[in-house]
C-alpha cells in the first residue's frame, strides 16, 4: 500500500489559512520597522524614512486585517443571518486609506529635504539593511498573493499588493541612494522619496476602490459567471421546439470568500413537486461542485409564468 502524500508536497499558500498568514504578515512588518528605521538613523535619507513609514502602515493594515479576516470567518448568526464575510472589504478600504496618508507624509517630509538637502552617512550599512527587509517582504508577499486566489480573501490581497508596493518603493529608493551616492547629486534623495509617496497613493487609490465595489455587491468574476452559466446550460432541456427546463433572472454577487448566485428555474406546471424539487437539487449541488464556495438560490416557477423585476410601483 503506498504513503499518503506528504502535507510538504502541498504549497505553502494552500497549508496556510488567512489568519495565520496576516500574523506572518504583523511579524514581518515589525522586523521591516527596525531594518529600516536603524537604515534611516544611520544614513539620515529621507528615502529611507519615507521606507520606514510604509512599513509602519503594513503594520497596522496586516493588524486590522487579522481582525476582519477573524471576523468574516465568524458563522451566521441572529443579527447577521448571511454571514460576515464582507468584512474584508473593511480591511482593504483601511489599509487603503493608510496607504494615502503614508504618501502625505512622505511627500511632506521629501519637500522639506528637497528644499534643504543633507549629506547622507553610511550608505553602505542603511542600504544592506533595506536589501535585506525587502527580501523579506517580497517572500512573504510572493505567498500571500498566490494565498489571496486559493482562499478568495480580499484582506489577504489587500495586504499582498501593499507588501509588493512596499518592495518596489525599497528598490527605488536602493537605486535612488547608490546613485546619489556615487554622483553627490544630494537632491536624488528627496526625488525618489516623492515618486515613492507617488507610486504608494496610486495603490491606496486601488485599494479603496476595490473595497467599495465589494461593499455594493460586485458581480463575481467573468470566469466564474461563465462557469455558471456552462452549468445551467447543461440542464436546459426542450422538446419539438419547446422550453421544458429554462433558467432567467440569473443574478451573481461576491461577499469575501463567498459567491452567490439568484435565478429562476422555470419547468411544466403539470410537474410534482417531488420532481422539481429534487431537479432543482441537482442544479445546486451542480453549481456548487462547478465553484467552491458558491451558494445557489434557485426560485421554481412554471414554463409560462414570468417575474418582473424594477418596477416602479415597487418602490412606493
Amino acid at each position: 500500500m503506498s504513503a499518503p502524500p506528504s502535507t510538504f508536497a502541498t504549497p505553502l499558500w494552500q497549508r496556510l489559512t488567512p489568519q495565520r498568514l496576516l500574523a506572518v504578515s504583523v511579524a514581518v512588518a515589525i522586523a521591516t520597522i527596525v531594518l529600516k528605521t536603524l537604515a534611516w538613523w544611520l544614513t539620515g535619507s529621507v528615502g529611507l524614512l519615507s521606507d520606514a513609514l510604509e512599513s509602519v502602515v503594513n503594520l497596522a493594515g496586516a493588524t486590522f486585517g487579522l481582525w476582519m479576516v477573524t471576523v468574516a470567518a465568524r458563522p451566521a448568526d441572529d443579527t447577521h443571518p448571511y454571514g460576515h464575510h464582507k468584512a474584508e472589504y473593511f480591511s482593504a478600504g483601511f489599509e487603503g486609506l493608510l496607504i494615502l496618508a503614508a504618501a502625505i507624509g512622505i511627500a511632506w517630509a521629501a519637500l522639506q529635504r528637497l528644499w534643504a538637502p543633507q549629506p547622507l552617512q553610511r550608505l553602505d550599512w542603511g542600504l544592506a539593511l533595506s536589501v535585506l527587509s525587502s527580501a523579506l517582504n517580497g517572500m512573504l508577499a510572493w505567498v500571500m498573493l498566490r494565498a489571496a486566489r486559493v482562499h478568495r480573501s480580499a484582506a489577504l490581497e489587500g495586504d499582498a499588493r501593499h507588501l509588493f508596493t512596499d518592495v518596489w518603493t525599497s528598490v527605488g529608493v536602493i537605486a535612488g541612494l547608490a546613485l546619489a551616492g556615487a554622483t553627490g547629486w544630494l537632491w536624488l534623495d528627496p526625488l525618489v522619496a516623492l515618486a515613492v509617496g507617488a507610486n504608494i497613493a496610486r495603490e491606496g487609490v486601488h485599494l479603496l476602490w476595490q473595497s467599495s465595489q465589494g461593499l455594493m455587491d460586485e458581480a463575481v468574476e467573468p470566469e466564474v459567471r461563465a462557469e455558471i452559466d456552462r452549468v445551467l446550460q447543461g440542464f436546459v432541456h426542450q422538446r419539438d421546439g419547446v422550453s421544458i427546463v429554462r433558467f432567467d433572472h440569473v443574478h451573481t454577487r461576491k461577499a469575501g470568500q463567498r459567491r452567490y448566485v439568484d435565478l429562476h428555474m422555470h419547468m411544466p406546471a403539470s410537474w410534482t413537486l417531488g420532481r422539481a424539487a429534487a431537479l432543482r437539487l441537482s442544479v445546486e449541488q451542480a453549481l456548487m461542485s462547478a465553484v467552491p464556495g458558491l451558494r445557489a438560490t434557485i426560485q421554481l416557477l412554471p414554463s409560462d409564468v414570468e417575474a418582473h423585476f424594477d418596477d416602479p410601483h415597487d418602490l412606493k
